[in-house]
């Protein structure tokens, strides 16, 4: 039985994870408004019907931070007219190539030893902080296209969880959004019908017995550990959100305020 979604978040066939975060609460008692900022996975398998309903939104930029081995593996997004389409990867072509090969393709005990003992929730622990700390030209971008002309956007990666998930979440915080409820977007990613189809090579009764699907869990699960440990980066390196806007993404006051003014009712 198919599960059943609000009716104002349709279930698009061919992309995941598809959302409008408006609504989230700022500290400062306001809300995010709706129709400006959609996170999701990758278009690339969009139907005519999904393309069709992404069109209506009037999207003025699609940021995609897939890397060109995503690319490969999925292919280009689907061309929606009138929409600028920005590809930003946020993790470099060649990292981890030969991980991901691994988890399509290895047996269960490569996949033991690649992730066993807590090394999947580890790596992603580990991605996390890198996606803030290395990556804050490409955050700073997004943002500053945001706060000038690029709304309503969509943020989307391969899954929608992870690069995307990173880069909502960096967007709600320079907009004050209550940290309690960033988190709690984040993790709707987990709902049966967002998540990410694990691809993996031979049939169904070798490659997705439960112990691989258990091994598997940390890459594809969303967990509220990973979400913390972009924010400790935070506060490990800059000392602070308003330090990380400022000097890591350099985000002045008036820019923070166009910000706002385009995102925040």
């Amino acid at each position: 039985m198919t599960q059943q979604v609000p009716s104002t978040e349709p279930e698009l066939a061919g992309v995941r994870n598809f959302r409008d975060v408006g609504g989230l609460p700022t500290v400062d008692g306001r809300r995010v408004r709706q129709g400006v900022l959609y996170r999701s996975g990758h278009l690339a398998h969009a139907t005519a019907e999904d393309a069709a309903f992404l069109a209506s939104l009037g999207l003025h930029t699609i940021f995609d931070f897939r890397n060109a081995a995503d690319q490969k593996l999925e292919g280009p997004d689907v061309a929606l007219p009138g929409v600028r389409n920005v590809n930003l990867p946020l993790s470099d072509p060649a990292d981890g190539a030969e991980f991901w090969k691994m988890v399509r393709d290895g047996d269960l005990d490569q996949l033991r030893a690649i992730l066993d003992g807590g090394q999947g929730a580890a790596r992603m622990v580990a991605s996390y902080r890198s996606i803030v700390k290395e990556r804050t030209g490409e955050h700073s971008r997004v943002l500053h296209a945001i706060a000038e002309d690029s709304v309503p956007a969509l943020l989307h990666c391969a899954a929608g969880k992870d690069r995307a998930g990173v880069s909502i979440a960096v967007t709600l915080l320079a907009v004050g959004v209550e940290r309690d409820a960033i988190v709690a977007d984040y993790l709707e990613s987990n709902a049966k019908h967002r998540r990410y189809k694990v691809r993996r090579s031979g049939s169904a009764e070798t490659a997705y017995t439960p112990e691989v699907m258990e091994l598997l869990s940390p890459l594809f699960d969303a967990r509220a550990e990973y979400l913390s440990a972009a924010f400790d980066s935070i506060e490990e390196t800059w000392g602070g959100v308003d330090a990380y806007l400022e000097r890591g993404l350099r985000l002045t006051p008036q820019t923070r305020e166009r910000l706002r003014a385009r995102l925040v009712d």
